[in-house]
């Protein structure tokens, strides 16, 4: 059994971290996100998030305001929501809440391991770096959200299919659902933005260095050069190992929560137990502006349909023009 290479274990000046696995995620001590961060601050915290690939922040009670703050500290916020929308006041934010437009289809499918798993908007030539998630209403028990580590993931496979997978590229989509329950207004959200991308299977992180095992599985569809068979079996092992519980975190909301996730080295799942429950539940996301993704050998991701995903400012000016 080959031992894999933890993050580093930083120690840091500003605030306390403490891990929650192995591999990803830890909780932040000590800052208020309500307030300024100082510039070493936010550095420190950047460091600990490209280590640890998911941040939380307990029990920060931020209003839109504040939440759009701390996220231009991190870096340029785009627009709530390239294919589903934004908050009327507040156009960074996107509204996770229980019945969003994106939830509205829950038609019966099979389902695997790796079912509605996924890296956010990977269907852009240029998808979100980081994005920054904040519980308002949170149910007494149920609607934990997980998060995989897909720097592992990449360490975890052998030698030989690493090799592999280096020279790969996979193409990146918003489907077009065929469910009975897609409504018009659902339909023509995905028809009004039309986004697909193709990026490298295996990316390099842009500040760690580290290969990424770039895989979304809500989002990828196909690799490229593969006949159909040989794409969807190596997707399948591939998804299937990706989402490995060594590999992943599992999060319990409170409200006023806070977390931050890497969104070059990691895929998360929403819950779908809240369906099944009368509780309701709501929370907010700010997306920051990612660049086009590198391979190993240095190729880049290309768009196939769409343009790439601006910043806030940028997004509303082109739609105002």
């Amino acid at each position: 059994m080959r031992l894999m290479t933890l993050p580093p274990k930083q120690t840091f000046n500003h605030f306390q971290l403490n891990p929650l696995t192995l591999h990803i995620g830890a909780e932040v001590e000590g800052l208020d996100l309500s307030k300024t961060l100082a510039e070493d601050v936010i550095d420190e915290v950047q460091q600990a998030l490209v280590a640890w690939k998911v941040l939380f922040f307990r029990e920060q009670f931020l209003d839109h305001m504040a939440h759009v703050s701390f996220a231009n500290r991190l870096g340029k916020p785009t627009i709530g929501h390239a294919v589903f929308g934004h908050d009327a006041e507040f156009p960074e934010i996107y509204s996770v809440g229980k019945h969003r437009t994106a939830n509205s289809i829950r038609h019966d499918k099979v389902l695997r391991p790796w079912t509605d798993w996924h890296t956010d908007i990977t269907a852009a030539v240029n998808p979100p770096s980081a994005s920054i998630l904040r519980g308002v209403e949170i149910p007494p028990f149920g609607g934990d959200t997980f998060w995989t580590n897909l720097v592992m993931a990449y360490r975890g496979l052998s030698e030989p299919l690493r090799n592999f997978l280096d020279t790969l590229d996979g193409a990146h989509r918003f489907e077009i659902p065929q469910a009975e329950d897609a409504t018009a207004h659902y339909l023509a959200k995905i028809e009004e933005r039309r986004m697909e991308s193709v990026h490298p299977l295996v990316i390099v992180h842009p500040i760690s260095q580290e290969k990424v095992l770039y895989i979304s599985p809500d989002f990828l569809y196909r690799i490229e050069g593969l006949a159909p068979r040989e794409s969807q079996a190596l997707l399948e092992l591939l998804w299937d190992h990706s989402v490995r519980p060594e590999y992943s975190v599992r999060y319990k909301w409170r409200a006023g929560d806070v977390a931050v996730w890497d969104n070059r080295s990691t895929a998360h799942l929403a819950p779908s137990d809240i369906f099944d429950t009368e509780f309701g539940r709501q929370l907010y996301r700010i997306t920051l502006v990612g660049d086009d993704l590198v391979g190993v050998d240095g190729r880049r991701s290309r768009a196939v349909h769409g343009d790439p995903i601006l910043s806030v400012n940028e997004e509303m000016r082109l739609r105002a023009s």
